[in-house]
């Protein structure tokens, strides 16, 4: 069927890039496995394929399903979400440029700022979203190319303006870059916002089922799409077919995920916020949370991350995140089964001692789509375990 930008998300997200196989009528476009493409005679490529690197039909057949989604023009499909990333400052900023970003951010997005990209010249200064003059001192203060959040943040679940931090960013001449992976595109579409570029670590609620890594870059601007085009192309680190492929099975399914994941975590909280243990409970659905009135405007509903912060401090968290058995405890987060996160040692270990460090008695709860029942009672049995 014809996908047009008027009908629903789940519509998309079942149907963009997802025309049956003509010659069969098979209703999966079938998997592309070939490196490279015959030719009809030098330089005569069929609807442009020449090689794998560049071009792939089951790549290509996601990246349509990932713009369709974020309401962009062009989508690329990266081998991880910092593979996305890396690419992303490469093909649009050099030596000198500086970035001012959420002191907040995810650990390993700032370690490839700071000590990978820091050696290229790329200057970066943390600052606190929600704080607009700051921002803008920080912006001001340097040459800033771009301006980076992640809303809801890693782990401290901050909510951002999104379009107040591009009208900051666009006087400036900077660009504004959101990573949009604890949202997804169901909840929340940046770049209707005023965003120039969404960023993704699709491993997570894009591919939803733990089994795939891979990454995105979304943008509308086809002058920006043909630079970080060409960084994907000449650089090559991008998605397999077999991984593009179950990221765009987990893709059609996000919108009825999402649901599960956000009713489930609104519960979780709700119950959290009344245990005696707990010190702070961060999930922007509860309206205790700074910026739950702005989630509300900008998000559909309110995500499946928590974080946790406990009275007994280190040894409370670290016992908790040891005790659960529907809680697993691992990297990542937004699978189809709960997760369990001790950032400080886990996610973020790579932002200890710098003022983006995870307090020690945080845990980050990634919520799945279980029977929330059995979620509450994996946490409260993990509850007695604290002395």
């Amino acid at each position: 069927m014809s996908v047009t930008e008027n009908q629903g998300f789940n519509t998309r997200a079942v149907h963009a890039g997802q025309a049956f196989e003509p010659r069969t009528g098979a209703v999966v476009p079938p998997l592309h496995f070939s490196s490279t493409y015959a030719q009809d005679g030098i330089g005569g490529l069929r609807d442009g394929y020449e090689y794998g690197r560049g071009t792939n039909p089951t790549r290509d057949a996601l990246q349509e399903q990932l713009a369709a989604l974020e309401r962009g023009t062009h989508a690329y499909s990266f081998s991880s979400g910092l593979a996305a990333e890396d690419s992303l400052i490469r093909a649009l900023m050099r030596p000198g440029d500086h970035i001012v970003l959420g002191n907040d951010a995810y650990g390993g997005t700032y370690r490839l700022i700071s000590r990978v990209l820091g050696e290229w010249g790329i200057g970066n200064t943390p600052v606190d979203m929600a704080d607009l003059d700051a921002v803008q001192a920080a912006v001001a203060g340097n040459k800033t190319r771009f301006v980076w959040v992640e809303t809801p943040s890693n782990p401290m679940m901050k909510i951002t303006d999104i379009e107040a931090l591009a009208k900051v960013a666009h006087d400036a001449g900077a660009l504004l870059i959101v990573d949009n992976t604890f949202a997804s595109p169901y909840l929340q579409t940046p770049l209707d916002l005023g965003a120039d570029v969404v960023v993704h670590s699709t491993t997570k609620y894009i591919g939803g089922h733990s089994d795939v890594v891979g990454g995105a870059i979304v943008v509308k601007d086809a002058e920006l799409a043909e630079k970080i085009g060409f960084v994907q192309f000449a650089v090559g680190a991008v998605s397999g077919p077999m991984d593009a492929f179950l990221t765009t099975r987990g893709l059609k399914t996000l919108g009825v995920r999402m649901d599960r994941h956000s009713d489930n975590a609104q519960a979780v909280a709700e119950w959290l916020l009344e245990r005696p243990e707990v010190e702070a409970v961060l999930y922007p659905g509860l309206p205790s949370h700074p910026g739950h009135e702005l989630a509300k405007k900008q998000m559909k509903k309110f995500g499946g991350m928590i974080s946790v912060q406990f009275k007994g401090g280190e040894a409370a968290a670290r016992k908790v995140a040891e005790s659960t058995s529907v809680f697993t405890l691992a990297e990542s987060l937004g699978g189809i089964e709960s997760l369990m996160n001790y950032p400080s040692e886990m996610t973020h270990a790579s932002v200890k001692g710098t003022e983006l460090a995870v307090p020690v008695n945080l845990i980050r709860l990634s919520c799945g789509i279980e029977d929330v029942e059995d979620l509450i009672a994996d946490l409260e049995q993990a509850f007695t375990h604290i002395q």
